[in-house]
C-alpha cells in the first residue's frame, strides 16, 4: 500500500469515528441531562489516560524521550490547549449561538486556512487537485448539513466569531503536530496532549453534577472516549505522517458525512436529495485525492 493511500485511509477512519462520536453525543444531549463541559472533560482525561497506558507498554522509550524534550513539551502544550481542547469546546459554543449546520459550515473553513498557511510556508501555489477537492468538500458539507437551504444558516456576530475561531482551532490541530510527528508516534503525542488538556479541565468534573445515565448511555460515553476520541484523534494525526495537512484537512469532511448517515439509519432523520448530493460530493474528494497520476495532481 502506498503512503498516500495509507494516509487517506487513516484520515477517513479518524474523521469517520468523529462522526460516530457526534451522533452518539447528539443522542445523549437529546435524551439525557448530559452537559457539554462534562463530556469534553471526560473524553479528554480518560482518552489521554488510556493512550498513556498503551504507550507505557508499547512506546515506553518515546515517553521517556518526550519527558526530557523541553522543546517538544512547549509544542505539545500548544497542541493540547490551542488544538485539542479549543477544538472540542468552540464548536459547541458556535452551535449555542447559532445552530449545528452553521457551526459545521464555519468550522469546515479550516482546510482553506490550512492550504493558505501551507502555501505561505512552502512558497508554492496550492495544488489544483487540492483546490478542486476543497470546493467539492465545502459544497458537499453545505448541502449535507443544511439540506441545501441557505436560510437554515444563522450568521449572527457571535456565531460568526465562535465559528471562525473553531475553524482556526481545527486548522491548528492539524498543523501543530507536523514537526512532532517526525519524532514521536501519534498515540504518544495525543496521549500526552489529551491528558494535559484533561487535567486542566478536570475541575469541571467536581463542579458539575454527573449526568443521570442508564447502561446504554454509559456505553455511548465509553464509545465517545475510546473510539470517538482516543482512536479517532490518533488515526487522524497519524495520517499527517503520510499525506499533507491540506489533504488531511479536506478529508475531515467525512465527519459530518458519517454523522449524517448514522442520523438517518439510527436516529430516524429523513434522507433528502440535498444530503445525498452532499454525500456524493464528499466521497468524490476522496476519489480525486486517491489518483496521484491524474494530471490535476501536478503542481502549477
Amino acid at each position: 500500500m502506498s503512503k498516500q493511500a495509507k494516509g487517506i485511509i487513516l484520515a477517513i477512519a479518524g474523521a469517520s469515528l468523529w462522526g460516530g462520536s457526534g451522533a452518539a453525543v447528539q443522542y445523549l444531549f437529546t435524551d439525557t441531562n448530559l452537559k457539554t463541559e462534562w463530556i469534553v472533560a471526560i473524553r479528554m482525561l480518560f482518552a489521554g489516560l488510556m493512550l498513556l497506558i498503551w504507550s507505557v507498554g508499547k512506546q515506553r522509550s518515546q515517553l521517556v524521550m518526550i519527558w526530557h524534550d523541553r522543546v517538544s513539551w512547549w509544542k505539545i502544550i500548544l497542541f493540547a490547549l490551542l488544538g485539542l481542547r479549543t477544538r472540542n469546546f468552540l464548536i459547541f459554543f458556535a452551535v449555542k449561538y447559532s445552530n449545528a449546520p452553521t457551526a459545521t459550515v464555519l468550522q469546515y473553513l479550516s482546510p482553506i486556512l490550512i492550504i493558505i498557511w501551507m502555501a505561505l510556508v512552502t512558497k508554492r501555489w496550492p495544488r489544483r487537485i487540492d483546490l478542486i477537492s476543497i470546493v467539492l468538500a465545502l459544497v458537499g458539507t453545505f448541502y449535507l448539513v443544511t439540506g441545501g437551504n441557505i436560510r437554515s444558516l444563522m450568521l449572527t456576530h457571535q456565531a460568526l466569531a465562535w465559528g471562525l475561531w473553531s475553524a482556526v482551532a481545527a486548522a491548528l490541530y492539524t498543523l501543530l503536530p507536523r514537526q512532532l510527528m517526525q519524532k514521536y508516534d501519534a498515540s504518544v503525542m495525543c496521549g500526552v496532549a489529551m491528558f494535559i488538556g484533561g487535567i486542566i479541565l478536570s475541575p469541571i468534573l467536581f463542579i458539575e453534577a454527573a449526568p443521570q445515565l442508564n447502561i446504554f448511555d454509559w456505553l455511548l460515553v465509553a464509545y465517545v472516549v475510546i473510539f470517538g476520541t482516543a482512536l479517532a484523534y490518533t488515526l487522524f494525526v497519524q495520517s499527517i505522517r503520510y499525506v499533507s495537512p491540506s489533504v488531511t484537512g479536506i478529508l475531515s469532511a467525512f465527519e459530518p458525512l458519517v454523522a449524517t448517515i448514522l442520523a438517518v439509519t439510527l436516529l430516524g432523520t429523513r434522507l433528502t436529495f440535498a444530503t445525498t448530493l452532499g454525500s456524493l460530493l464528499i466521497v468524490a474528494t476522496t476519489l480525486i485525492q486517491a489518483i496521484p497520476t491524474n494530471p490535476l495532481a501536478k503542481r502549477k
